[in-house]
């Protein structure tokens, strides 16, 4: 395992993050922040930490997804879903998905199938932590981005005790 992003470099990341974000969104009336489960919702819960403390007078409303049902490449395992709470409604909002890694664009294609059951947002952007754009296999790119990494295509890359790592396979 090598650690390509440390505890500190991460913090910086995230307020790198939650300021474009921030900057963004004045308003937090008409935007919802969502993580997508796992590792975006630790992500997400940073992200909106961070963005309170820079208004703290401002509540971010935050919710997390799962999309264990929607995934459309792990068909053979029994899978228990994770926790999903949206304790708000979606129409007409944008909404800013929060993923850890952008891959091949399938978790995040799950998560798009996942929105619409819940209504129709007037915009769906997408802040993840890390990209590994070359890998794509759907027509999917974030709109705010930590740091786009070079790696295999078997590399995976994970958040790990606040740390992100790459296990070479």
């Amino acid at each position: 395992m090598q650690v390509l992003l440390s505890s500190q470099q991460l913090s910086d990341m995230v307020d790198q993050l939650a300021g474009q974000l921030h900057k963004s969104h004045r308003d937090m009336n008409d935007v919802v922040f969502v993580g997508i489960q796992q590792g975006g919702v630790v992500l997400g819960n940073e992200i909106v930490s961070a963005i309170q403390k820079i208004n703290p007078g401002q509540k971010v409303p935050y919710g997390q997804l799962d999309i264990t049902f929607y995934r459309d490449d792990i068909r053979k395992e029994i899978l228990a879903p994770d926790t999903m709470n949206l304790p708000f409604a979606i129409e007409n909002k944008t909404v800013v998905l929060i993923d850890d890694v952008l891959f091949t664009g399938r978790t995040i294609k799950a998560a798009l199938d996942v929105l619409l059951d819940y209504g129709r947002p007037a915009k769906v952007e997408l802040c993840v932590l890390v990209d590994r754009k070359e890998h794509r296999q759907f027509p999917i790119q974030a709109d705010y981005v930590g740091v786009t990494l070079k790696t295999n295509r078997t590399d995976k890359v994970k958040l790990v005790n606040k740390e992100v790592v790459l296990i070479t396979s």
